[in-house]
């Protein structure tokens, strides 16, 4: 479509941005569908993967970009700076590619104190040197005092698509089975607990972690794999709608099968809070034929962060995007997208 000034602004019942269009679920996909895809949809784009691949000279690459903008900068577990690189490489990975190189953009609010900037660039090197990827360009910008909320950091990523791999949410196909590596909900309640000065009794820590090499062990042992996700902003129950649209497929989760610590369960229901809609960091979804499902979930469990791995779904018919769960008293819900916005500025 030709850009035009005439061109009418896609309205949609809200008059401004409010942080729900930030939170991963129905404003965010509905700002995407109305104003960004309107505008710039394209082969890549439309596919609505974590990244754009693309060829050249017969080697196929994905590349991706993110802004972490969470609230506090410094949480259980770690940082904004790792969690930047981390969340790239993530995105990189679940695309099927190797990570190679990382840009890294600082927005600084001015009066961040310089040992708190110190402490971020050290984990950044640190996480990029774990993920095995170089930061190989970057930008650096400082705001007036009350401009901006000490820093946002914006990566993006370069990877290379392993040879002969194809993965995309629309190859997801009716008996593909769904594996997680992990307990979900970690990071987006080890966020709100330190921001509300929330204490348990045992210490929620966010599990933000590079997943590439889960990923490259999952990768060794299938060429069978239909799509992988990292379910982040907007939790477990976003990722999973995301796919079943894009796919048009419906899926069946498990209620028992999904891996919930007892800590989190527990500020959940304190905070009224479902953590199938909280953010994870360190969690990949795996879409894979049933007929490989057994070894991939073994060779997940023998990674460091896949020993928790476990089928929690099963993707049931095609023709229909839903997503439902089948509940511990033996009833059927639906899990829809989040209409509002549970835990703002998370990632």
């Amino acid at each position: 479509m030709e850009f035009q000034l005439s061109c009418p602004i896609p309205k949609s019942e809200y008059e401004k941005v409010l942080l729900a269009h930030g939170g991963g679920g129905t404003l965010t996909h509905q700002l995407i569908s109305k104003m960004f895809l309107n505008q710039f949809g394209n082969e890549y784009l439309n596919e609505l993967h974590d990244g754009a691949i693309f060829e050249i000279s017969g080697n196929k690459f994905a590349f991706t970009t993110d802004s972490y903008v969470v609230n506090p900068i410094f949480f259980p577990g770690g940082n904004i700076g790792e969690l930047a690189i981390n969340g790239t490489v993530n995105d990189l990975a679940v695309c099927g590619a190797k990570p190679l190189f990382i840009s890294a953009g600082f927005i600084i609010e001015e009066g961040l104190e310089i040992e708190e900037l110190w402490q971020i660039v050290l984990s950044m090197k640190k996480a990029a040197d774990e993920a095995g990827v170089m930061i190989v360009t970057g930008d650096t910008k400082v705001v007036e005092k009350g401009k901006g909320d000490k820093i946002f950091i914006n990566t993006s990523g370069i990877g290379l698509v392993y040879e002969g791999l194809e993965i995309s949410p629309k190859k997801v196909k009716s008996g593909d089975v769904i594996i997680i590596n992990g307990r979900i909900a970690e990071h987006g309640i080890a966020i709100m607990s330190e921001r509300e000065g929330l204490e348990f009794e045992t210490k929620i820590k966010s599990d933000t972690a590079p997943l590439n090499g889960l990923v490259e062990d999952i990768l060794k042992v299938s060429n069978k794999i239909s799509v992988m996700r990292d379910p982040t902003r907007g939790g477990l129950a976003s990722a999973l709608n995301e796919i079943a649209s894009s796919a048009n497929v419906k899926i069946e989760i498990y209620e028992k099968e999904i891996p919930v610590s007892e800590e989190v369960m527990g500020a959940c229901e304190i905070l009224g809070l479902d953590p199938l809609y909280i953010a994870n960091e360190g969690k990949i979804l795996v879409f894979v034929d049933e007929s490989d499902a057994e070894k991939v979930l073994d060779a997940m469990k023998k990674n460091p962060h896949g020993k928790e791995s476990r089928i929690i779904g099963k993707v049931i018919e095609e023709g229909l995007s839903l997503v439902t769960m089948k509940t511990l008293i033996g009833s059927t819900r639906i899990v829809d997208m989040i209409s509002g916005e549970q835990l703002p500025r998370i990632c």
